[in-house]
C-alpha cells in the first residue's frame, strides 16, 4: 500500500468502521469505497468499471439490509448458507441477488441451488457435483469461483495452488456451474507486503491456467480483497473485492468468528 494512503479513512474516532442505520449513511459509505476503488485502479492504469463492489451483509439484520438496499446495493455476499438462505427469504420482496462466499458442505448444495445467484467458494469436487444435481433438478444454472489457498495456511479453506489445473478440468463435467474466475482469502496480517504476496500468487495461477488452456478458466475474473486490503487487491488485478465493514460497520464479534480462518 501506498505510503501516502489515509488508511484511516471510513473509521471514526475510535479507530473502528462507522456504522450505518440509514441509506443516507450507507450511501457515504458506499460512496467512500467506490472512491478508494476508483484511487486504487487509477494507480495501476485499471479502469474502475471492471471491478465489482460485493458488499458482505453476513450477521446484519434484515432491517440495515433495507435501508443498504435502498441506498443502491443489488447484489449481496454472506458466508453462512443458513443465514443467507432465511434472509433471502425474508426479503424476497426486494429486488437483490446472494452471493454465498463461505465453505459449503456438500449436504446444503440444495438450499444454495434454491436461491444464490453465485457461489465463491468452490473447493471439492463433492460440492461441484452436489450443486450440479440440485441445480439441474431446479433448472437453474450458478456463477462459481474456485478457492484457492494462496496464503499456505492450514486453517484455511480452499484447495492447495498446486491441484487447480486438475480441479478445473474436471469442473467441465458440471454443465449448470458457470465458472468466473478463482477467489482466495489472504493472510490475515497488517502485514500489507504478505497480503499482497496472495493476491499476487491468484494472479499468477489464473494466468498459468489461461496460457494452458483458456477454455478452462471460464471468464478468468479474480475475487480477492476485503474491508481491511481490497486497495492491494485491485492494484493486483481484482476483479471483484468483497467488503463488509467498511459499508455496513464493525461487527458485534471479532472476524475470526465469522471467518474460522482467519482466526
Amino acid at each position: 500500500m501506498d505510503e501516502d494512503m489515509d488508511v484511516n479513512e471510513g473509521l471514526n474516532h475510535n479507530g473502528q468502521y462507522s456504522t450505518a442505520t440509514t441509506a443516507e449513511d450507507f450511501r457515504i459509505n458506499i460512496a467512500e469505497v467506490n472512491r478508494r476503488i476508483d484511487s486504487a485502479a487509477s494507480r495501476t492504469g485499471r479502469d474502475s468499471a471492471e471491478i465489482e463492489l460485493l458488499p458482505v451483509s453476513k450477521t446484519v439484520p434484515q432491517e440495515r439490509i433495507r435501508e443498504a438496499v435502498a441506498a443502491g446495493c443489488r447484489k449481496l455476499g454472506e458466508n453462512k448458507v443458513q443465514e443467507a438462505f432465511r434472509k433471502s427469504g425474508e426479503m424476497d420482496d426486494l429486488d437483490i441477488s446472494w452471493a454465498v462466499i463461505g465453505h459449503l458442505q456438500s449436504n446444503k448444495a440444495r438450499d444454495v441451488a434454491k436461491f444464490a445467484s453465485e457461489f465463491q467458494a468452490l473447493d471439492r469436487l463433492k460440492v461441484a457435483a452436489a450443486l450440479d444435481r440440485r441445480l439441474e433438478a431446479a433448472g437453474r444454472s450458478l456463477d462459481v469461483y474456485v478457492q484457492v489457498n494462496t496464503s499456505a495456511e492450514e486453517s484455511k479453506f480452499g484447495m492447495p495452488p498446486e491441484d487447480l489445473l486438475s480441479f478445473l478440468r474436471e469442473l467441465s463435467q458440471f454443465p449448470t456451474l458457470n465458472l468466473q474466475g478463482l477467489m482466495t482469502l489472504a493472510v490475515f496480517s497488517p502485514d500489507h507486503d504478505r497480503v499482497r504476496t496472495c493476491f499476487q500468487r491468484l494472479r499468477t495461477l489464473r494466468d498459468q491456467a489461461q496460457e494452458t488452456d483458456p477454455e478452462l478458466i471460464g471468464a478468468g475474473k479474480l475475487s480477492m480483497g476485503m474491508s481491511g486490503d481490497y486497495e492491494v487487491a485491485i492494484e493486483e488485478g481484482a476483479n471483484c473485492v468483497r467488503v463488509g465493514q467498511a459499508i455496513f460497520g464493525k461487527r458485534a464479534l471479532p472476524d475470526s468468528h465469522y471467518w474460522p480462518e482467519n482466526g
